[in-house]
């Protein structure tokens, strides 16, 4: 019996690949379920078959069970026509086998899956960006699509089961040993991560086109080399998906994760895209090197520095099967500071989120104003000035002096067009990494303020005999813990936004000076073709 499946979203097929193009709400036959890598074969209306992103369509499961539901009616008429218990006996065995092997048609691919690197897509819907934020029981948080393995109980606060959970931790008696420990020194803007004596950082670059499954699936894959090795490795974007995914289910409750640029079905092949594209993850890779935190995980690290793909695969699964992850990161966090009171600790949250609310609303203004010049720079107003001006040198031929005014004019044009990618792309690229981390920040300090709630009904749950005034003191030392680590990751963001902001603002106006030096040159040029009079 054919598998129906509803389209959920328009997509494009990519010319010479083998792919379907396919409307919204479309009716598809599945002609192969067992393609791979987050593809289907189907069929539509017409008869043409192609390949569908398997994200992009909903198997119809509810005519199946509509089928066996008659199916059953049927039966059981056909039962109460049978003179003896063995034939109804009989027929319910067979009944229930039809309704195995049809609910198994419906939805058996749908839930199936490889451990297999391989077997993950590379296209498909974006997981780049924060669908909300979501966590289990054990208080971890998700983004993006990252999903947890963690399946705790630890839940003494009644009512405190929404995400994210701090309680996993607060009542945590651990000491950070060995190197999972994530030690917060004094420094002097205040409480800092510990920095390796040698920056990391890497190198996105060489995007070459392969391809797998006898050359229907194409795909990009680009060398990455890190700066302490200089030995490169290829990894795909649906890697680097991985690799955010994995990043944000152990760290983000701690650590604002920025997205990756997000996903791309139709085009993905074109010179202009694979540029911005590269152009973007060498941004994100780069915004990671600089964490001391993420830069020395071993995730991270096997990301940069696996050997051959035995090492890779065992390290992947030791990744996903990772404990330490969502408020657990916190018990490895061990700040050599003196404890902080519960006041300080809500002084602090305070000041963070009504700062990191603050510089979001200054960066979306910032890239508002920035598009508006753009289109000014680009647009066709200025350029009709200058047309008018060349048409009236033409049409009354003055001197050649003004003529040659009009074709000034026109380069200059041209000119100003051109010039917001020489200097103002860089500012708008960085300012929207920004926007995309101070996204981020609501959920990571969420997590605090949830501890920070929790922390206040301790004396009350102490007189309740809910938690031991043991408890208590254990909840206000690692709320204490979690401070500091929020502390340090803002002065990590803060020292980083003035790095970035000072040698970018520094670059443009390097060329805004270099691009009103060029002009001026080009005016002096024609000013110079009149006769003084």
């Amino acid at each position: 019996m054919a598998v129906k499946a509803q389209v959920l979203y328009d997509f494009t097929a990519e010319p010479g690949n083998n792919e379907l193009t396919v409307q919204e709400g479309e009716i598809l036959t599945l002609t192969n379920q067992n393609v791979g890598s987050g593809w289907v074969e189907a069929r539509n209306s017409r008869g043409n078959v192609g390949l569908v992103p398997e994200d992009y369509i909903e198997v119809k499961t509810i005519l199946i069970i509509s089928f066996v539901f008659d199916f059953t009616s049927l039966f059981r008429a056909y039962c109460m026509k049978l003179e003896n218990c063995v034939g109804l006996f009989l027929s319910i065995i067979l009944l229930l086998s039809v309704m195995v092997i049809l609910c198994h048609m419906a939805v058996g691919s749908v839930y199936s899956f490889d451990e297999e690197w391989d077997d993950d897509s590379d296209d498909g819907k974006s997981t780049g960006g924060y669908g909300g934020s979501q966590a289990d029981e054990g208080g971890t948080m998700q983004r993006g699509g990252a999903h947890s393995t963690m399946k705790l109980s630890l839940n003494k606060f009644p009512g405190f089961s929404k995400t994210p959970n701090p309680e996993v931790y607060l009542l945590t008696k651990h000491i950070s040993k060995g190197d999972d420990r994530l030690p917060i020194y004094t420094g002097e803007v205040g409480p800092v991560w510990l920095y390796p004596q040698i920056q990391l950082d890497c190198v996105v670059a060489d995007p070459k086109k392969g391809s797998k499954m006898y050359g229907l699936k194409s795909y990009i894959e680009y060398q990455i080399t890190p700066n302490t090795t200089n030995r490169p490795v290829n990894h795909r974007y649906k890697h680097f998906d991985w690799l955010y995914e994995r990043l944000v289910e152990k760290f983000a409750c701690a650590l604002p994760i920025p997205c990756l640029p997000d996903k791309q079905v139709t085009g993905r092949f074109e010179e202009e895209f694979i540029k911005m594209r590269m152009e973007r993850l060498q941004g994100w890779m780069s915004r990671m090197c600089r964490h001391p935190v993420i830069s020395n995980s071993d995730v991270f690290q096997l990301f940069l520095n696996y050997r051959d793909e035995k090492e890779w695969k065992l390290g992947k699964r030791k990744a996903e099967k990772d404990e330490i992850v969502g408020v657990k990161i916190f018990s490895n966090i061990d700040p050599e500071l003196p404890e902080l009171d519960p006041a300080q600790v809500e002084q602090k949250y305070e000041m963070y989120s009504q700062f990191t609310r603050s510089m979001d609303n200054s960066v979306k203004e910032l890239l508002t104003v920035g598009h508006l010049h753009w289109k000014r720079c680009t647009g066709r107003e200025f350029k009709c000035y200058i047309f008018k001006y060349s048409i009236l040198s033409r049409e009354y031929t003055l001197t050649e002096a003004l003529t040659a005014t009009g074709k000034t004019y026109e380069e200059i044009a041209e000119i100003v067009a051109g010039q917001p990618k020489k200097d103002l792309h860089f500012l708008m690229e960085t300012t929207h990494e920004y926007k995309g981390l101070l996204g981020c920040f609501p959920d990571t300090i969420a997590v605090h303020k949830a501890a920070i709630d929790k922390v206040k009904e301790a004396d009350h749950l102490v007189v309740m005999n809910k938690i031991s005034q043991q408890d208590k003191l254990i909840m206000e030392k690692n709320l204490s813990t979690m401070s500091y680590a929020l502390q340090a990751e803002m002065n990590h963001f803060h020292s980083n936004r003035i790095y970035d902001y000072n040698r970018l603002v520094q670059f443009y106006l390097e060329e805004q000076v270099k691009f009103y030096e060029t002009i001026a040159e080009k005016l002096k040029k024609a000013l110079g073709q009149y006769t003084t009079m």
